[in-house]
């Protein structure tokens, strides 16, 4: 199920990414946070008051050698965008500057809630002062010290008060994918050779964005599929639209979305590390992957053209070693009538689930071949281990102590599970926990 998104956004030295961070840091329950995905951390999943919400900081997209009103505007406009909820950030040291009434400018023009939040409001006696921010339009202020976390919780709450209502339950049979990679890689042609050969689009829904269509389709044999569109990265003329971290941004929340994610490869150019970063983020969001090679029929090959790319795949993506590879062309739409029956079977793994006794029958024949380990003379016992969840699937192994189990022997213990019930296309998650 699609979550809602809330954008920051300011004038540059107001504190938008301290906020980002104070905000993604206090939450009771971080759900999926990735640092490293880009540079700066723009991007993070959690939870408050047991509502789901992803949370975007447009301080992160540097625009260099653009003018300074060009930066204010290419941030508000990408949060009008992609956002549910808009968090307008002010300096309640400096108090209101024409840059803030800039970016008010821009979020008038949008009919979506926003949230002004005035930080580094450390000082309680300056906190009348708060008042003149009044004069934007935005709304009542809210005070807050991002950096000592003052506010912070009073800021949550107007966030999870501002949010959309949860949608309506779709139906629990369908399949959402989306197709991701870098720019020019053929996501739009597979896109449409796809829908091409279906034939059977059932009807077009409104995205999440203003520019984005998600599309329904229905297979030969009934099954009934959400194409999540990342049209976005199409738009011409877009200030924003050669900058990466957009792009990284924009496949994240598509990712985000999903069930099931199509690597998308450009066999001319080879892998790229904007690839080997998007496939990690899908893999720790514990999607379904597929990784498709397009553009295969530009290749000059021979007999070992196939195995030397799959070598360079299994190299570069060490941690994909679960997901299978499609050699296709959205031009000449080569084996691209295998994609639907690729992308079941993988559903069909995130949703399987194993009985109990089968299971520790499983891990029982792995103690077996393979002695739990010891550390400073004490033996790791496993005493069962059961199913918690699917999509991705979840075991948690019950032990004797949590800190004997080694990441090792949890990756031996996985490659068992997967040996007795394959899972292609989908991680699995092993949870060591002490039993009571």
């Amino acid at each position: 199920m699609s979550i809602p998104t809330v954008a920051i956004v300011g004038r540059p030295n107001v504190g938008k990414s301290t906020i980002f961070n104070r905000l993604a840091g206090e939450r009771i329950s971080i759900v999926e946070d990735t640092p490293g995905v880009t540079r700066d951390r723009i991007y993070a999943t959690g939870e408050w008051l047991g509502k789901n919400f992803a949370l975007i900081d447009t301080g992160g997209i540097e625009l260099s050698d653009a003018p300074f009103m060009t930066q204010i505007r290419a941030q508000a406009e990408i949060a009008m965008n992609e956002a549910d909820v808009i968090v307008a950030v002010v300096d309640g040291e400096t108090g209101v500057t024409d840059g803030d009434e800039a970016v008010a400018q821009i979020l008038y023009k949008t009919d979506k809630p926003v949230i002004l939040v005035v930080n580094k409001t450390d000082n309680p006696e300056r906190r009348l002062e708060i008042y003149d921010f009044y004069s934007l339009g935005l709304g009542e202020p809210l005070p807050m010290s991002a950096v000592h976390g003052i506010g912070s919780g009073d800021v949550l709450d107007a966030i999870i008060a501002a949010l959309p209502a949860d949608s309506e339950e779709e139906n629990p049979n369908l399949i959402r994918f989306s197709l991701i990679g870098r720019p020019n890689v053929g996501k739009s042609s597979l896109v449409n050779a796809m829908l091409g050969e279906e034939r059977v689009i059932a009807s077009p829904i409104a995205g999440t964005t203003r520019d984005a269509i998600d599309t329904r389709f229905t297979d030969a044999d009934g099954q009934e599929f959400l194409m999540i569109d990342t049209a976005g990265l199409r738009k011409s003329g877009k200030i924003y639209e050669s900058t990466e971290k957009y792009s990284v941004m924009r496949a994240m929340r598509a990712i985000d979305r999903s069930d099931i994610v199509l690597m998308v490869i450009n066999a001319e150019e080879g892998i790229r590390e904007y690839d080997m970063r998007i496939a990690g983020f899908a893999h720790e969001a514990g999607k379904g992957i597929l990784l498709v090679v397009n553009k295969w029929d530009t290749l000059d090959k021979d007999n070992h053209t196939m195995a030397k790319f799959e070598e360079e795949i299994r190299t570069k993506f060490k941690f994909l070693d679960y997901a299978p590879i499609v050699y296709v062309s959205a031009m000449t739409k080569q084996r691209l009538s295998t994609l639907p029956d690729k992308i079941k079977e993988i559903h069909d793994y995130q949703n399987l689930r194993i009985t109990t006794s089968v299971l520790n029958d499983v891990i029982q024949d792995a103690v077996a071949t393979n002695p739990t380990p010891t550390d400073k003379g004490k033996r790791l016992k496993i005493f069962m281990a059961q199913q918690v969840a699917i999509k991705p699937p979840t075991f948690v192994v019950f032990v004797n102590e949590e800190e004997l189990m080694h990441f090792s022997y949890l990756r031996f213990l996985e490659n068992q599970i997967r040996k007795a019930f394959i899972y292609t296309g989908t991680p699995i998650h092993i949870i060591a926990r002490k039993r009571k």
